[in-house]
């Protein structure tokens, strides 16, 4: 899915005067960065979130400041960013949060929860109820600066060539699933591990995993999963909303005056507006197309599997606030947002003809 950068550039340029940004003097920290993602070059939407951000920064600094998004393995492999960055080996990176929860276990929840937020509470916790603050500190210990720019609607959950009628049938199953929704499925028998997008077809394709997730319906069709799987499952249990983010070097970022920091910031909110606004037209059409020309099975699972999930789910997030004090600061900082956003949320709530 392609959107005009036209369409984008007034949102940057109305979010840097909102900030009271100036564009016109000259950038000094470095005028160009190189941008390692943990996405393929230009995947939908994922990885042209970071091309997008790209172009707006470059919007609101006229030119000043640009950035160089390599894909998954130009500079060095996906899952190998995070360290990248923080040693200085590469200035700045673009990825999913959530893959850095081995390293930073609080980068888990911010990823993405499982039976968590919908992106309207996530962003709010995120910008305004803490998060980014409890999240900042965490990444302060490994000299990275992050920046949630993409926040992404809830995904699919995930690609099988057997149906799952009980929580049973995840004994035994081998999955590619990312974050803490891994862990959750090991409680219930499975055998997990993250690989990143650019590894995922042959994976399934031969065998080396029995199912996988990704993201959502137009991402996985842009990975071509529909030719290999016959069952296509929801709801994303595992993430009903997440973030993406760039990360630079605190080095680095140290070097840009206040000023260029705030236009960094203000291009990273119209980043967001885009990925909000720009992701939910297609799924629908992109699912009728698994259906009607893939022959894919589209099913929900069964209240049963989501109740065993659900459970799971509240181990694995408690156990993980056990183990780390920053998790645990964002976990009741997160459920606390929940209940009280959620009421308002609750009350609002139109009933369904």
């Amino acid at each position: 899915m392609k959107v005009s950068f036209k369409t984008c550039a007034p949102v940057a340029a109305a979010a840097a005067l909102a900030f009271g940004v100036s564009t016109s003097a000259a950038a000094q920290g470095p005028s160009e960065l190189d941008v390692a993602s943990t996405f393929p070059k230009n995947l939908t939407y994922l990885g042209e979130g970071g091309e997008k951000f790209a172009d707006l920064l470059a919007e609101v600094t006229k030119g000043e400041i640009t950035l160089n998004i390599h894909g998954d393995g130009d500079l060095v492999p996906a899952l190998e960013v995070f360290n990248a960055v923080s040693q200085g080996s590469v200035q700045a990176g673009w990825d999913w949060i959530g893959y850095w929860g081995g390293t930073v276990p609080v980068a888990g929840l911010a990823g993405a929860m499982p039976f968590g937020p919908d992106p309207e509470l996530f962003l709010g916790w995120m910008w305004e109820g803490g998060g980014l603050e409890i999240l900042q500190k965490a990444y302060d210990e490994y000299n990275v600066q992050v920046l949630p720019c993409h926040l992404t609607a809830p995904e699919s959950g995930g690609w099988f060539n057997q149906e799952i009628n009980s929580p049973e049938d995840f004994e035994g199953l081998s999955m590619r699933i990312s974050g803490l929704g891994g862990k959750v499925l090991n409680k219930l028998g499975a055998s997990t591990q993250l690989i990143p997008a650019s590894e995922l077809y042959v994976a399934l394709e031969r065998g080396r995993i029995d199912a996988t997730e990704f993201s959502l319906p137009i991402i996985d069709d842009s990975l071509g999963f529909a030719e290999i799987a016959d069952y296509y499952y929801f709801p994303g249990w595992h993430q009903p909303a997440s973030w993406n983010s760039f990360i630079i070097n605190q080095d680095v970022w140290n070097q840009y005056t206040e000023e260029e920091q705030a236009q960094f910031w203000a291009a990273c909110k119209a980043n967001i507006v885009w990925s909000m606004g720009s992701a939910p037209e297609a799924q629908a059409d992109t699912i009728d197309k698994f259906e009607e020309e893939e022959g894919v099975e589209v099913k929900r699972f069964p209240d049963e599997v989501l109740d065993a999930l659900r459970e799971a789910s509240r181990e694995v997030l408690e156990e993980e606030a056990a183990n780390d004090p920053h998790f645990k600061e964002a976990y009741e900082s997160l459920l606390a947002y929940m209940e009280t956003a959620g009421r308002w949320q609750e009350l609002q709530t139109l009933p369904k003809e």
